[in-house]
């Protein structure tokens, strides 16, 4: 194998089993930070290592063996490995050798429940939102700096000082890397899943730059959405939210056109959808249905599963979609919701209706500078026969996107219905 085989085996391993050795460490150092960069040893330890003596059978235990190696070290360095041994319940004249292996024991236990931990600590509701989804892509996703920056159109060191001050409020208000207790779990959990939807939503419809979607970013969440589920199979929002990227992702493929352009849901050929993202989809709606009464992204989720049975725009349940809707609108009320509750009810009852929920939603702050609105506005007053006024809808929607890609089909809708 050559250096560069070796390279590249590293950073496909560090990306699958750098969470569970973060996870461990930090259990026992209880600080993320630290943890981070006893597994970044570890990596250096493996770029250095594998290329002269061969990736092992195991790489992932070889990656956390021997970030407990770097951990035991820095116990000894800071004077505190006694105080391990008491933490740990252990006589402080064992020896070395039964130490070591105590500290292997802790490092063992329940993988899955060390996820979870870290998990819970990377979305905690003290830490901003976008220092939240940094965090989390890079302790869970395994992304680099540049990795997220690029991802996300922001400068790299914006990213960097976004992970810094995570860190840094983590330990400055000294929150424990622990599973919420019972009475915090429903809000926690809220925060947690907030943050992966957060991250597919970004790679289904990019806010900014040139690309109208960013695949890589959905299969990231789809996989830490997948991880929880495995983590909590018990949660029936895990499963919804689950559900829901799934049967949204399987449209990717018919997104947009050879040029990377989009095509809008109801001009997309659905023999292109990607049926195996369906089914997998419908079956994680079905388990969260089987688990009690949907939440806020099953809801969702049975929306995205309307669109998926549809065989062809024509064949689509709107007056279902409207329904759960307003469903979704009792349980979570925003100004969001409501507008796309207007294109289902103008699809369900026509176009009139859903103009006129449309207009009462032209007033709301949260919206001012939200680009669907008026593009909503104008699909709904061209399909009323209102050309003019469709076309300076869909001109100021250009004038509110920040994607480029967007503006331009907003851009071209305008012109078509321009005299």
């Amino acid at each position: 194998m050559t250096v560069a085989d070796s390279h590249r085996a590293v950073e496909a391993v560090w990306r699958i089993e750098s969470a569970r050795v973060i996870a461990a460490l930090a259990r026992l150092v209880n600080d993320i930070g630290l943890a981070e960069e006893l597994a970044q040893d570890a990596l250096v330890a493996a770029l250095e290592e594998w290329p002269r003596k061969g990736v092992p059978d195991n790489p992932g235990a070889w990656l956390t063996l021997t970030a407990r190696h770097r951990a035991i070290d820095q116990f000894r360095r800071r004077d505190t490995y006694q105080r391990k041994l008491q933490e740990l319940g252990r006589d402080l004249e064992l020896r070395q050798e039964s130490a070591e292996a105590e500290l292997d024991d802790a490092l063992d236990d329940h993988i899955g429940d060390d996820l979870l931990r870290l998990i819970f600590t990377s979305c905690h509701p003290a830490l901003p939102a976008e220092g939240r989804l940094a965090l989390t892509l890079r302790l869970l996703g395994g992304l680099s700096t540049a990795e997220i920056a690029r991802a996300f159109l922001v400068p790299e060191p914006t990213v960097g000082q976004r992970i810094s001050r995570a860190k840094r409020t983590l330990a400055e208000q000294k929150i424990p890397i622990e599973l919420p207790p019972p009475a915090e779990l429903p809000a926690r959990l809220a925060s947690l899943l907030e943050v992966i939807y957060l991250i597919f939503n970004e790679g289904y419809a990019a806010t900014a730059g040139d690309d109208w979607i960013r695949p890589s970013l959905c299969q990231e969440a789809m996989r830490l959405g997948r991880v929880l589920v495995g983590l909590m199979p018990a949660e029936p929002e895990v499963h919804g939210l689950l559900a829901l990227m799934e049967i949204q992702a399987s449209r990717i493929p018919a997104r947009t056109a050879r040029d990377g352009s989009p095509i809008l849901l109801l001009d997309q050929d659905r023999s292109r959808w990607d049926r195996l993202l369906v089914r997998r989809g419908l079956d994680a709606l079905r388990r969260a249905e089987e688990l009690g009464t949907l939440g806020p992204y099953g809801l969702q989720a049975a929306i995205a599963a309307c669109h998926a049975r549809a065989l062809t725009p024509q064949a689509t349940d709107w007056e279902r979609i409207a329904a759960l809707y307003r469903l979704l609108a009792h349980l979570t009320p925003s100004p969001i919701v409501e507008l796309n509750r207007a294109v289902a009810i103008g699809m369900a009852y026509g176009p009139a209706r859903g103009l006129e929920i449309a207009d009462t939603l032209r007033d709301e702050r949260a919206l001012r500078e939200y680009a669907l609105l008026p593009a909503v506005r104008g699909d709904l007053l061209a399909r009323l026969g209102r050309a003019e006024e469709a076309a300076a809808e869909f001109r100021r929607a250009a004038g509110l996107t920040r994607n480029a890609r967007e503006r331009d089909l907003f851009l071209e809708r305008a012109a078509t219905l321009s005299p």
